[in-house]
């Protein structure tokens, strides 16, 4: 086989077979194969089931009943379960034109690179598939922030957040991949030393169906550029942020209504740590979850530290206001941040520390099975 295709799919069922006819149309001579990982809540794995019968391709698809990683896990999946070592990735709504697949084949098969980048922003590549002025403006700065954050890694990358590449999957070690959201190729691009090349694509419209994009997409997208670059505790650190936010404003639109500010002080501190705890499970500490305590004991241990913390920290507050003269809302600031490295170590370390596994000693678990990641700095 010479090249596997790579789909992940989430409610295309549209799209699936002018899809399968295009690249099957692209390919040519190849010996290639379609792989479809498919998230899908409708018939969409049905579909691409009745459409490989009449496939001039090998077509297959892996459903998950339990996704793992987002879109970014589908791909990982597909690369490990791909009858080729080239991989190509490419959505399933038609925005990345099959055409161009064996223009990225070629370029591969030159043996001189580990990924071939189809990017809407060298030479004639456009973007004119992205449904409006606010999505251009969002993917540019998106693009900017990222080689920003990463000058040395993404140096020879234009667009380091196209869905649409092709991959020699023996440069990737898929065992130590991380997928936390959609921009799998930024996460490869990350945390792997790879050889890259471009080629321009323009990004078309999308075909059927619904995009996917979303508010919640783009704090994923955030998330996922944090941690890459500072590690757990950036992401965090921004949710902690969020928080302490929150909290002050909590704390001055209560005292502004005449509440008593230690009151105010205490309902923004409930308020704000049952958020806490449900961002964190969904941004910071998603891949440990697994390993961890189940739900409830992972909130209880949260919420009673968090409470124990405040009972703290809010008396200490009260004391800097009545003898600092200093106001309720700066008092309440620099509280928190004096709170935030305690906050994360104590998550990190206990909350999403892994089970003991039976028979085993505290200690030696904790010695064999804590999740270093969880403190170490990301990929640079």
């Amino acid at each position: 086989m010479n090249l596997t295709v790579i789909v992940p799919t989430f409610n295309e069922a549209p799209n699936v077979r002018p899809l399968v006819e295009r690249i099957g149309t692209a390919v040519g001579g190849l010996e290639a194969e379609i792989l479809f990982v498919d998230d899908s809540n409708d018939d969409t794995p049905e579909v691409i089931r009745a459409v490989a019968a009449s496939s001039g391709l090998p077509v297959r698809v892996i459903h998950r009943e339990r996704p793992k990683g987002g879109l970014g896990g589908a791909v990982v999946e597909g690369l490990k379960a791909a009858s080729s070592d080239f991989c190509l990735v490419m959505d399933g709504d038609l925005q990345h034109p099959p055409e161009k697949i064996p223009v990225l084949f070629e370029r591969a098969s030159r043996g001189d690179v580990d990924v071939v980048v189809a990017s809407r922003y060298v030479e004639d590549g456009s973007s004119h598939g992205l449904s409006d002025r606010s999505r251009v403006l969002v993917s540019r700065a998106s693009t900017v922030l990222t080689r920003a954050m990463f000058p040395i890694r993404l140096k020879d990358v234009s667009d380091p957040m196209t869905g649409f590449f092709l991959v020699d999957r023996r440069s990737l070690p898929l065992d130590d991949l991380q997928p936390r959201g959609f921009k799998i190729l930024l996460e490869m691009l990350a945390r792997t030393t790879l050889r890259v090349a471009e080629v321009p694509f323009h990004f078309a419209d999308r075909h059927g169906g619904e995009s996917k994009a979303s508010f919640a997409q783009g704090l994923h997208f955030l998330a996922q550029l944090t941690a890459l670059r500072f590690g757990k505790m950036s992401s965090f650190a921004i949710i902690g942020g969020l928080g302490a936010l929150a909290n002050i404003a909590i704390v001055w639109g209560l005292t502004r209504f005449g509440m008593n500010y230690v009151v105010a002080a205490v309902i923004a501190a409930e308020v704000t740590i049952v958020a806490n705890f449900l961002l964190m499970e969904r941004f910071v500490f998603q891949d440990m979850r697994n390993q961890a305590s189940s739900i409830r004991s992972r909130f209880a241990k949260s919420f009673a530290f968090n409470n124990a913390e405040a009972v703290i920290r809010i008396p200490i507050m009260a004391l800097m206001v009545s003898s600092g003269h200093i106001s309720s809302v700066i008092a309440t600031a620099i509280t928190l941040a004096a709170a935030f490295v305690v906050r994360f170590l104590f998550h990190s370390l206990v909350v999403y520390a892994p089970r003991r596994a039976r028979g085993t000693s505290r200690r030696v678990a904790r010695e064999r099975e804590l999740d270093l990641p969880a403190l170490a700095p990301g990929e640079l």
